[in-house]
């Protein structure tokens, strides 16, 4: 199998801040690469890099056969990229801002007509194809430029963040165009905030953290680094949190984590139920009430904490979606 995308040793910075340290991919044909990463971390200049919206400053990269900077130009008629905030024209209707993608794209009149009638209807967006877009909501607006992505049905499609805004009905509908595109043979390379998203679509995941890829692999190998299943267990009040910690720590080593908020701790079960069971008995040793307890397998979430010393920046992505007027 071809690689669809490589990148070797891409450099960008900006005055003294590095964006990208030395980032090396590789995506091959056909499947799906997530790049999950901090705010900041690199992964949006890597897209934009690759889209050939920016000039690395070290390093190379070729996007299906193509140099991104020596073969810019024939590049760009063979992508797609939907960005983080809808590129749509206001003064256009939905049809319009389609047929207008098609037209650049050479497809021609008739072409663009009926590429842009098959888009509306995948992304339900018939009802209003003939209504200007600025009297879209967030959602609709987000729904149409992914659509303008895929006019050209290019055999390689960015995805920055793609269902940032979208209503979960709209975005389980978005997985399964993306799943239907890689199927019929699309390389995709996505930016998400979403944990599940890059689990359920990538074939693999590279975690970039400061300009650099610190971890890549399938979403299972990765989990695997992070070490065995947990105990997550929430308390009633954070006086039973503070001294669920002090009691637990012999059993966590520096591994156990804390989320005073949901009133929750997480540590690792070193022997399974057998470490549940011993935290259990301990606590109610301690009399401290327990709302609930279980054993689950890492998470992606687990993976990015690990990594980068944060957990995702999902909060961000939810209130932006449930900002969306649906």
């Amino acid at each position: 199998m071809a690689d669809a995308i490589v990148a070797e040793g891409l450099v960008k910075r900006y005055g003294d801040v590095a964006a990208l340290d030395g980032v090396d991919l590789t995506v091959p044909e056909g499947t799906v690469l997530g790049l999950l990463g901090p705010n900041g971390a690199g992964k949006t200049t890597a897209v934009r890099i690759l889209t050939t919206l920016l000039r690395p400053d070290a390093g190379r990269a070729t996007v299906a056969g193509f140099d991104v900077v020596r073969d810019a130009r024939r590049l760009r008629a063979v992508i797609g990229a939907s960005g983080q905030y809808a590129a749509v024209d206001d003064h256009l209707t939905g049809a319009e801002n389609l047929e207008m993608v098609g037209r650049l794209y050479h497809l021609g009149v008739k072409r663009s007509r009926e590429r842009a009638r098959e888009l509306l209807e995948r992304f339900d967006l018939t009802d209003a194809a003939d209504r200007p877009v600025q009297g879209y909501s967030g959602g609709m607006r987000r729904r149409l430029d992914l659509a303008g992505a895929l006019v050209a049905d290019p055999p390689v499609l960015f995805l920055d963040e793609p269902t940032t805004g979208l209503d979960p009905r709209a975005r389980t509908s978005l997985w399964d165009v993306i799943a239907e595109l890689v199927g019929a043979g699309t390389t995709v390379m996505l930016t998400t905030q979403y944990l599940e998203e890059a689990d359920r679509l990538a074939d693999r995941i590279a975690v970039i953290d400061r300009g650099r890829v610190i971890a890549l692999g399938t979403a299972d190998e990765l989990k695997s680094q992070v070490g065995g299943d947990r105990i997550e267990l929430s308390v009633t009040s954070a006086a039973d949190l503070a001294a669920a910690t002090r009691t637990l720590a012999p059993l966590a080593a520096d591994d156990l984590q804390g989320d005073a908020a949901a009133l929750r701790l997480t540590i690792p079960a070193t022997a399974g139920t057998a470490t549940l069971s011993d935290a259990l008995g301990r606590l109610a040793a301690e009399r401290i009430t327990v709302r609930d307890a279980g054993l689950r397998r890492p998470t992606l979430d687990d993976v990015f904490l690990s990594l980068t010393g944060q957990q995702a920046d999902a909060k961000t992505a939810d209130a932006k979606t449930k900002e969306t007027v649906r």
